[in-house]
């Protein structure tokens, strides 16, 4: 059985638990207790080190935990500096520190989103008196150097993680304990609607809700998506849309049915063949095919529609949509036992600004149902 952890959110939460106990007390924790909100229950977090600084501020440091996930977080510290204060209207103010990243899309704000925002001004305003404020502010030491590893900066966060998710358990996303969840939710949904979405991650699951698609009929998949697709054909679902950041989902165009980096990447050369079928010249491929990530190379063919007056990006990704489509569905008929009818597919794919850039035939015919 596959252990989970805690998020990010909850560990940082812990350490200002810690630190704002030691402006009170003047004792250090070691162990602070958060409420998670989401779920309803208390995590007893291990808090590895409290310091006072001076009589006005104190760090505490706690070490993440994501249990068996794949997380580059592991053992990553995580420190709170928690300063009184006397200006201001709100009790508690939240800052970005170093290692965490800044959102180029809002004004360069740290990447601590709505939960992680939540759960520590809940915790923390019920451990203040009326009248006292105080500023936090989040530091992930080795946040800037792990950034690289991740795909944060096709998302418009940049220079650190982001405290990120909607809930305080950390889940197991690769695990074959977590495609059982998956597929308990798929086969909950497949009971009640003939067409559903799959959405491989956060990203995804918020955009298809902001488009008004319902948010019942939307399905978490993570790196499961052959399993996933195989199971909605087994479970009788007429249609799936396929709804992903372009770097993720074109991997589909490729073969590779379970998207996971540690297993298969292929996003280069996808992209490169598919820019040489469009009749791109080879400068251009080349520039493509060594291209750092998904998104630099969306770049570089909008560049050469802007400044050729041809529409290469439409033209690229519009046959990598349709090719995610056919693949899609070859997978599904390769472990189908239905004959030649089989679930239809159709595919959406967004850019790091959560703006769509495709959607194939099926996919459109798909959203004007779901809408």
């Amino acid at each position: 059985m596959s252990r989970s952890g805690y998020t990010l959110p909850v560990f940082a939460c812990a350490a200002a638990v810690a630190a704002l106990h030691w402006l009170h007390d003047r004792k250090p924790l070691t162990l602070a207790s958060v409420d998670l909100i989401e779920p309803a229950q208390i995590a007893e977090i291990p808090i590895e080190q409290v310091a006072g600084l001076s009589e006005n501020t104190a760090l505490a440091i706690a070490r993440s935990d994501p249990g068996d996930n794949l997380d580059l977080t592991k053992d990553t510290p995580i420190w709170a500096l928690v300063e009184w204060r006397e200006q201001g209207d709100d009790a508690v103010i939240i800052k970005g520190g170093e290692g965490i990243g800044r959102q180029l899309n809002a004004d360069d704000k740290p990447a601590i989103y709505a939960y992680a925002q939540r759960l520590l001004q809940e915790n923390l305003q019920r451990m203040l008196a009326p009248g006292e404020k105080i500023t936090v502010t989040i530091i992930l030491p080795e946040g800037r150097s792990l950034a690289v590893r991740t795909s944060n900066s096709a998302f418009g966060v940049v220079e650190g993680l982001s405290l990120l998710g909607t809930t305080g358990i950390s889940q197991p996303l690769s695990t074959p304990d977590q495609l059982a969840v998956f597929r308990a939710e798929l086969q909950n949904k497949a009971s009640r609607f003939e067409s559903l979405v799959f959405c491989i991650g956060e990203n995804g699951l918020d955009l298809a809700r902001k488009l008004g698609i319902n948010p019942e009929q939307l399905v978490k998949t993570a790196n499961w998506l052959g399993p996933m697709l195989v199971e909605a054909d087994v479970l009788g679902v007429k249609e799936i849309l396929l709804f992903g950041y372009h770097g993720k989902l074109m991997k589909l165009a490729g073969g590779i049915f379970h998207t996971h980096h540690y297993l298969a990447d292929g996003r280069r050369e996808i992209l490169a063949a598919h820019c040489a079928i469009a009749g791109l010249k080879s400068p251009d491929i080349q520039a493509v095919f060594n291209s750092a990530t998904a998104e630099a190379a969306l770049t570089h063919l909008k560049s050469l529609d802007a400044a050729t007056g041809n529409d290469w990006v439409n033209k690229v990704y519009s046959a990598i949509a349709e090719t995610i489509d056919v693949r899609s569905q070859e997978y599904i008929q390769s472990h189908s036992e239905k004959g030649t009818k089989v679930t239809v597919c159709g595919s959406i794919l967004f850019d790091r600004d959560r703006k769509i850039i495709v959607k194939s035939k099926t996919a459109g015919l798909l959203m004007g149902k779901l809408c």
